[in-house]
């Protein structure tokens, strides 16, 4: 209790080198907190938003078909097989469109409106007068310039390889944060896609819903929700180690002036010490003195980042961080605000972070104390 009442009377005395420190160790202690809560609720909102709106509980591909190689989709599909069940099927083909005289290559994707188990609005294509109806996503409507309502010329090949055209009439443009069912994409009724091409009782891939059992099936593989999301994962997981360097700049800034605060205290208090220990304190309490002084730096810097970072961080949780237009059209799940996600373990594994580290940096310079002569350092001399 006597160090204690000691340690915040030398704090509370030095007034703005102590305050400097708090503030400077503060920021830190903020900054880590609000960026690693950021990253988290990025990865939740992209896992999240993947799920609902294209891998459900996971995909069955075919074992030609491979979602990142568009040269997969022209052999990449095989007749539904009898066995399936908790399975919608999803045909994907190849198309070229040509809106306002320009050429663009697309992924035409079939589906059945009433049992799609992701979140791409089919059942707007049902219920209406058009030859070929289809929906499109916001940053497919941006690229091509086309609304609802809009007619388009599209040509494709059927299962003979005979080149044929159209037009299909857009009815639906659907806001969606996953870019892999929007850029580049038209979805239509399976039974469309099916008398379009004439692969009739054929698919790509399966989305599973809740209740699937996997099984094995010839030529069709079980990709989980898990492998389908580990992208999103090890992205994320990047991001953060490449914010560590970040967390380590700002730690090491304000443990060394924890460090070089604390050197300066023991030399300057040399007489002090001396006196202390010719008065009958223990090399051991009056390292544990200095020790503790370095750990209030750390109390109070969480009670000053409490102050101003709790208004933020509740900020934050209310109205998101907005992500710039440029940074959502980098090809991966991402909102247009991002909201923060304040877990348990991140929360107070940085506080013992900061308490741990400015302990030990406090306690460096005062374990030089139980080497110390006190008849040198009543004269103001340390060995």
């Amino acid at each position: 209790m006597l160090e204690l009442k000691l340690s915040l009377k030398n704090l509370l005395g030095a007034k703005l080198r102590t305050f400097l420190n708090v503030f400077v160790l503060s920021i830190s202690f903020v900054i880590i907190i609000l960026l690693n809560s950021l990253m988290d609720g990025w990865d939740a909102q992209a896992k999240r938003d993947s799920i609902a709106w294209e891998y459900g509980n996971g995909h069955l591909l075919h074992k030609n078909y491979d979602p990142l190689d568009p040269f997969s989709i022209l052999d990449g599909h095989g007749s539904i097989p009898k066995e399936v069940n908790n399975l919608t099927p999803i045909l994907v083909h190849q198309a070229t469109i040509y809106p306002q005289g320009r050429i663009m290559s697309i992924s035409m994707k079939g589906g059945f409106p009433k049992n799609t188990f992701i979140k791409v609005p089919l059942k707007k294509v049902l219920n209406t007068n058009y030859k070929y109806p289809a929906v499109i996503g916001k940053r497919m409507a941006e690229s091509t310039k086309l609304s609802i309502g809009d007619e388009v010329l599209i040509r494709w090949r059927d299962k003979n390889g005979t080149y044929d055209a159209d037009r299909i009439t857009i009815v639906d443009v659907f806001d969606s944060d996953v870019p892999t069912v929007d850029t580049g994409q038209l979805w239509l009724d399976l039974n469309t896609l099916w008398q379009m091409t004439g692969l009739k009782n054929e698919a790509s891939f399966f989305i599973a819903n809740t209740s699937y059992k996997p099984s094995v099936l010839q030529d069709w593989k079980f990709k989980s929700q898990e492998s389908l999301l580990k992208i999103i994962t090890d992205l994320v997981n990047q991001k953060k180690y490449q914010q560590g360097i970040i967390y380590f700049l700002l730690m090491s800034i304000a443990l060394l002036a924890i460090f070089d605060t604390q050197v300066l205290s023991i030399f300057r208090r040399q007489k002090e010490i001396g006196t202390l220990i010719a008065l009958g304190m223990t090399r051991f309490r009056v390292i544990k003195l200095f020790t503790l002084e370095g750990s209030l730096y750390s109390f109070f810097s969480l009670l000053l980042g409490g102050v101003y970072g709790f208004p933020l961080f509740y900020f934050l949780s209310l109205n998101g961080f907005p992500v710039p237009p440029a940074d959502q059209k980098i090809g991966i799940a991402i909102g247009d605000f991002i909201y923060p996600v304040y877990g348990f373990n991140l929360v107070f594994g940085t506080i013992l972070t900061v308490l741990i580290s400015a302990t030990i940096v406090s306690f460096l310079p005062a374990k030089k104390i139980s080497k110390l002569n006190p008849v040198l350092a009543l004269k103001g001399k340390l060995q």
